[in-house]
Formats: structure tokens, C-alpha cells, sequence
């Protein structure tokens, strides 16, 4: 009798174990935006060169020097709305795997002066109508010529941060 129930019992675990759903999540933490170079992976910061500013790829976040601290944003900072993300250079941080590749930004705005142009690159993705990390500050969006539809009629900075004035040299 014992052995039975041990049977029935063994018999009802195979069954159980072997009836359970198999449930797979894909959650695509990290993974880079469309504007982002293509080419690169294990990659967890870019530098914008022209507007001075990191963007962090796990958190997709964009890090900023705002009155004396590091700002971490979902959207550039106000001054950058308009940035062109697609066409703005982007330096692949490769080497830097941290938490705060601020620490080196002296180095960085250095090396990569405002206006640095490496090689080459080409987005991951196409641009979206709707792909703007900044549109809870900005609504001039541009329309499928790239032609600018807001107030600001045409007269965008052109991805120039400092609409076009300055040198370069902080």
C-alpha cells in the first residue's frame, strides 16, 4: 500500500512538472536608441560632443552639467531642445564602463571639442515623427522633409547647440 501511494504520488509530480506553462519575457533593458551609431554593443555611454552631454544607454538617460551638478534627464536639458540627435555627432565611450563618465569630462570636452566630427556614422534607426526624447518641452516637431512645422518658423538652430556662434574652445 505504501509503495502504491508512493507510486500514485511520483506519477502526479511527473504530470504536474511536465504540464506547467513556460512563460519567456524579452525586456530589452539597455538597448540603444535609434539616433544611436550603429555597429557598437557592450556600450553603456555616448559623449555629444556639440552640446556637451552624455547619454547613459541602460537607463536611457541623458546626463547634463546644469548650476554646478550632473543632471540625469529623460530629456536634453532646455537650451538643446531643438538638437538634432540623428545628424549630431556621437562619441561611443567604449572604454568607460561606470556609473559617472562625468569623472572624465575634462578630458572628454578636450578631446572632443565642440564641432569634432571621427568617422563617419549612420544611426541604428530611421527617424520617427514621434521619436523626440524631448517633446515634454518641445513642439516643434519636423515633419517627414525634415522641414521644421513650430513657432519657430524655419529657423532652428541647424543641430548646432550654440546656434552656430562660439569657437569651440571653453
Amino acid at each position: 500500500m505504501k509503495t502504491l501511494k508512493l507510486i500514485v504520488v511520483g506519477i502526479i509530480l511527473l504530470v504536474t512538472s511536465s504540464t506547467q506553462a513556460q512563460v519567456s519575457v524579452n525586456v530589452q533593458i539597455g538597448s540603444p536608441p535609434a539616433w544611436g551609431p550603429s555597429g557598437y554593443s557592450s556600450v553603456d555611454f555616448y559623449y555629444l560632443p556639440d552640446i556637451q552631454v552624455y547619454y547613459d544607454i541602460r537607463l536611457a538617460q541623458f546626463i547634463y552639467f546644469d548650476r554646478g551638478r550632473w543632471i540625469r534627464s529623460r530629456y536634453l536639458p532646455r537650451p538643446y531642445r531643438n538638437y538634432d540627435l540623428y545628424n549630431g555627432y556621437k562619441v561611443v565611450l567604449n572604454d568607460y564602463h561606470g556609473t559617472r563618465p562625468y569623472t572624465y569630462f575634462n578630458n572628454h570636452k578636450m578631446k572632443y571639442y565642440k564641432g569634432y566630427k571621427g568617422s563617419p556614422q549612420r544611426a541604428i534607426g530611421k527617424r520617427q515623427n514621434n521619436d523626440n526624447y524631448n517633446n515634454r518641452y518641445n513642439d516643434n516637431r519636423n515633419d517627414d522633409r525634415g522641414n521644421d512645422r513650430g513657432d519657430n518658423h524655419g529657423n532652428g538652430n541647424n543641430g548646432k547647440g550654440n546656434n552656430g556662434r562660439g569657437n569651440g574652445k571653453h
